[in-house]
């Protein structure tokens, strides 16, 4: 009876990896979507220098980049490069809603004392995808020696 259920249960822990890592992936593709959206207005802000616009684009990129490498692997190091992304994105995001940092080297002042749908969507998908990221990373880690012992036998 034991192996009957052997596969089922697999099944069953091979499908919610995959949703793990579409809900991942998707939390990063609706972090870079919305900063894609809104770096044309940040950039007329400070059209010199990096500009925020600029950073906006970087990070959507670096977020469609571990978004996709979520998708397609599933490993730790995707895991890993999502939630420093994910992690990354959120931090600023909050920092800069309720910390005035001043420009420092090519970064302009990014400080906006408010919420706004945009923003606060874009906060979600990061926290969300930075916590997901990390049950993915722990999950991925444990899945790895079972794998090996199931190869031996």
């Amino acid at each position: 009876m034991s192996t009957q259920r052997q596969p089922a249960q697999s099944a069953k822990v091979r499908g919610s990896g995959m949703t793990l890592r579409i809900l991942t992936a998707v939390a990063l593709f609706i972090d870079a979507g919305i900063h894609i959206h809104l770096a044309p207005g940040y950039q007329a802000g400070n059209p010199g220098g990096i500009g925020q616009g600029n950073l906006f684009l970087l990070e959507s990129a670096a977020a469609l980049f571990a978004g996709l490498y979520v998708l397609i692997r599933g490993s730790r190091a995707a895991y890993a490069v999502a939630f420093v992304v994910a992690l990354s994105a959120f931090a600023a995001v909050v920092s800069y809603r309720y910390v005035n940092i001043p420009a420092f080297g090519p970064f302009p002042p990014m400080y906006e004392p408010i919420w706004f749908f945009e923003k606060s969507l874009s906060a979600v998908a990061e926290g969300a995808g930075a916590v997901l990221a990390a049950i993915g990373f722990v999950r991925a880690g444990r899945a790895t020696p079972r794998r090996r012992a199931a190869s031996h036998r």
